[in-house]
């Protein structure tokens, strides 16, 4: 979805129904495992048992009589009546409490605030210290461990001269997280002082294909010469630092889930931002900027989006950079990048290809323009390759994958436990015969 996107679908947010295991017919009430009923009551399986027992609670033996199941208006009810229930994982679904950011009529906050207005007058790191500690810390500067930053850029060099970006971030951060031998310290102040020093290191590790910026500049200005060998003007700089805030978090996406569940088994941030990346680099996720770059540049090279909009149409493919899960009209996102964008004269015929796109996939699809799009405008513009969008989107979104992560630490460890529905042969099954044996005589 947006990062993101999938033709108007998206799949930031897939959006999945789970039942218990005895669902049933229709008008049926819905059953729970024992698993689930001492999750949803935040106790152990034992004190459901406990519960029955006393009369508390009433229960069913499982189909096949292997465990009990319980009714699930009737563990409801008892978990209000006991104030146990934990509201952060209910029965069947995965539901979090979260602070950090809302989305709701088209428009995204981050602890309350517009999201949109917060990256239109702060930069990146300010952010991010908004989304990590609910403070507004002015003109910020995130700075890399020398060890660290020493590490990352030996390691990322090792590294093969055709790998990508999310590839060379990965390895960064491993190497970063062997050279901070305080990982393991998971108190909000130690997560913070983590994070403060890798999202810099991340961007440091990048090979350099411009003008080398100064350690104390903004982390858009660090950036920019790993992304383009242009020079960066200040119009464009602007750009890319909104990107970088308003990309910051997105409630959660498929990377966020990913680093939520790994913070909810303790591990340390280093390995939380590691799972973000290992799930970001689908191309309906992070890389989906990638596909609208390229698209872009065959619509400038071919004068115009028509035919490049029906090839896609033609062979099934979706157009990419349009359409949003969360959003009715345009991403909030892209509208505020549109707009610094027609600030900045090179961006111009890119800016016209993507109006091109829209208006072209509308005869078809009544589809906008998504954050995806956007970036591509930026990367097309600014002789960036086709996947930095993905570095930008990478970079940013440590920064909420670390505000999940200190939120998690905050719960209850492992409670992120979904239950599988198994659908293989009922067990107990013979043991099978290795391939290519006979008989036993």
């Amino acid at each position: 979805m947006t990062h993101d996107a999938a033709h108007g679908a998206g799949t930031e947010h897939a959006e999945e129904s789970t039942s218990g295991p005895e669902s049933g017919n229709a008008g049926e009430a819905r059953r729970l495992t024992t698993r689930e009923t001492a999750g949803l009551l935040g106790v152990k399986p034992e004190t459901v048992y406990a519960y029955v027992s006393r009369g508390q609670l009433s229960s069913r033996r499982a189909p096949g009589g292997r465990g009990s199941t319980f009714d699930a208006a009737e563990v409801e009810a008892l978990a209000r009546r006991t104030g146990r229930r934990d509201p952060s994982l209910a029965a069947g679904d995965l539901t979090f409490r979260t602070g950090i950011t809302i989305i709701e009529h088209d428009r995204y906050y981050f602890r309350g605030v517009d999201a949109t207005e917060l990256a239109r007058h702060h930069g990146y790191e300010e952010v991010a210290e908004w989304i990590w500690t609910g403070e507004l810390r002015p003109d910020v500067r995130f700075r890399a461990p020398a060890e660290s930053l020493t590490a990352a850029r030996r390691t990322v060099a090792a590294l093969p001269a055709h790998s990508g970006p999310t590839d060379r971030l990965r390895v960064a951060v491993a190497a970063a997280a062997a050279a901070d031998p305080l990982r393991f310290d998971l108190s909000p102040r130690g997560v913070l002082s983590s994070a403060r020093g890798l999202i810099p290191t991340l961007v440091g590790a990048l090979p350099v294909t411009g003008e080398e910026a100064g350690d104390g500049d903004r982390l858009a200005r660090r950036l920019w010469p790993r992304l383009s060998g242009q020079p960066a003007d200040a119009a464009a700089l602007t750009v890319l630092d909104t990107a970088l805030a308003l990309l910051a978090d997105h409630d959660l996406a498929a990377s966020t889930l990913a680093a939520r569940v790994a913070a909810s088994a303790h591990a340390h941030p280093y390995a939380v931002v590691s799972a973000g990346l290992g799930v970001l680099e689908g191309p309906l996720h992070g890389a989906a900027s990638g596909l609208a770059h390229r698209m872009l540049s065959e619509v400038m090279e071919r004068g115009g989006a028509a035919p490049v909009v029906a090839d896609h149409l033609r062979t099934g493919r979706r157009v990419p950079g349009l359409g949003h899960r969360l959003y009715t009209g345009e991403d909030p996102r892209a509208r505020l990048l549109f707009a610094l964008l027609a600030d900045v004269p090179r961006a111009a015929p890119a800016l016209e290809a993507a109006r091109d796109v829209v208006a072209t996939a509308a005869r078809h699809t009544p589809l906008h323009a998504n954050v995806d799009l956007a970036l591509a405008v930026l990367s097309v513009a600014c002789g960036m390759p086709a996947e930095a969008g993905e570095t930008v989107f990478a970079v940013s979104r440590t920064a909420g994958w670390i505000a999940h992560a200190l939120e998690e630490y905050a719960e209850r460890p492992l409670r992120i436990r979904p239950s599988g529905q198994y659908t293989g042969p009922r067990p107990p099954q013979p043991l099978p015969i290795p391939a290519g044996a006979g008989p036993a005589n």
